[in-house]
């Protein structure tokens, strides 16, 4: 075992520990008032920061290895495209009964439409794109209409080309509006009917502007393409198909997050993801009900909480290009050639929070839709103690932070090899303030 493995190894058995070490810990979907620990919470974020800032120690005095470029096959499926076929239809199908039923059912919160579309793909699909890659190519409804006009049309279909100067920024737009603002922000996402009108005038938008733009669209203009390509660099499997034949590969997680991103926007789209996860769990705290009242009694009224969402995003892409200016200037390259470079290092922390923080509530819902059908939910759960939940939380949190360590090292290593260490700093040091604030959100009390 190499050296650079062996200390990934360490600092997971050092989360492992810290996780260990706790008790009981208030979560997103599993409800509980208070949290207690009988290791004290500064020692919890003391330890937690100390294992990120020490992998990257003794990272920055490893050896670097070649970047990893073989990848082992673990299977091969046959009639590849079949079930690509089979998926998109699928899919497709998905989302015509998310609009039909949350337009026509009983307008609950438990309505199939609601949990289907908040719960099972919004998250559920950002979960096994973690696991497995982003598997929206496939399944995008609205790739699958364009490509059956396509057909239609027997070739590619587009009036003009789309703008380069327009890069990822509607999708960027597209994830504040959808998941920084509607769902975390507002009673839409307890509406089967808004639900269904929200998803119909997105899919409008996203037909509209393939036929338009033609593919490259879907690529950069939809919020869903690029979260789930963000998260699936994290994946430890990669799926890759030749024909009618694919092939299942293993890899290193943190390969696929040491290469640089298309643009600034998708950069700036990094940060939104990291921050609008962390801002998710912070809206369930008494700290941001105490904020939410003081900007409402300055006359914030109903945009207060948006307002807050867009102060704290705008700290963060400070906090982002401060971090880039400095790494740059260690690095002696230019500002934005590192913006670009090291935003997917940041993706393993917005995941491990992600699954840290929503995974539970996917799973719910997976029990709240079988209920629909059986007439009784099920609490997948049940057996689940908090003690064991916290732990899991803080190991996927700590984990999550390491693997971005690796990426920037390994980011960092193979453009600046002589001033990996000086230049690696800017990054540790916003990283374990990550890994802190991560933890803090997890501790505070639910709100309920």
């Amino acid at each position: 075992m190499s050296r650079f493995r062996r200390t990934l190894a360490a600092a997971v058995a050092a989360a492992a520990f810290l996780a260990s070490a706790t008790g009981s810990a208030a979560a997103h979907e599993i409800q509980a008032t208070r949290f207690d620990a009988p290791l004290p919470l500064s020692l919890l974020y003391l330890g937690a920061g100390a294992t990120v800032a020490l992998t990257a120690l003794w990272l920055a005095r490893t050896r670097t290895e070649p970047a990893e470029r073989a990848k082992r096959v673990v299977a091969r499926v046959p009639h590849a495209g079949a079930v690509s076929l089979a998926l998109s239809v699928g899919f497709l199908a998905v989302a015509l009964a998310v609009l039909w039923i949350g337009a026509t059912g009983r307008q609950t919160p438990t309505n199939p439409a609601v949990v289907v579309f908040w719960a099972l793909w919004l998250k559920g699909l950002l979960v096994v794109a973690a696991v497995v890659g982003s598997p929206w190519r496939v399944l995008s409804p609205w790739r699958t209409v364009h490509r059956a006009l396509e057909r239609v049309e027997g070739g590619r279909l587009g009036v003009t080309t789309y703008p380069r100067w327009l890069a990822e920024w509607p999708a960027f737009v597209g994830f504040l509006l959808v998941v920084g603002v509607f769902e975390n922000l507002t009673v839409l996402p307890e509406y089967p009917a808004r639900t269904s009108a929200l998803v119909a005038v997105y899919a409008g938008l996203m037909v509209g502007g393939g036929v338009l733009f033609g593919r490259e669209w879907f690529a950069r203009a939809d919020f869903l393409s690029v979260l789930y390509r963000l998260v699936g660099r994290v994946s430890p499997v990669r799926v890759e198909r030749n024909g009618e034949r694919a092939a299942i590969s293993l890899r290193r997680p943190w390969t696929a997050c040491a290469r640089p991103v298309r643009s600034v926007a998708v950069a700036a789209f990094v940060v939104a993801s990291v921050y609008t996860v962390s801002f998710d769990g912070f809206t369930n705290t008494p700290e941001y009900q105490t904020l939410l009242f003081a900007v409402r009694d300055l006359g914030g009224g109903a945009l207060a909480g948006v307002a807050l969402y867009a102060v704290g995003l705008a700290c963060f892409l400070v906090a982002f290009a401060v971090v880039a200016a400095l790494t740059a200037r260690a690095a002696r390259d230019s500002v934005r050639r590192v913006a670009v470079a090291v935003p997917a290092t940041l993706m393993p922390i917005a995941v491990g929070y992600e699954l840290a923080h929503n995974a539970a509530f996917v799973v719910r819902n997976v029990g709240v839709l079988a209920g629909a059908v059986t007439g009784d939910p099920i609490a997948l759960l049940g057996w689940l103690s908090l003690p064991a939940y916290w732990g899991i939380q803080v190991v996927l949190v700590v984990l999550g932070h390491v693997v971005a360590v690796a990426a920037a090292h390994r980011t960092l290593a193979d453009r600046y090899p002589d001033r990996t260490g000086i230049a690696h700093a800017p990054l540790v040091v916003l990283m374990v303030a990550y890994t802190v604030i991560s933890l803090w959100i997890l501790s505070r009390p639910v709100v309920v």
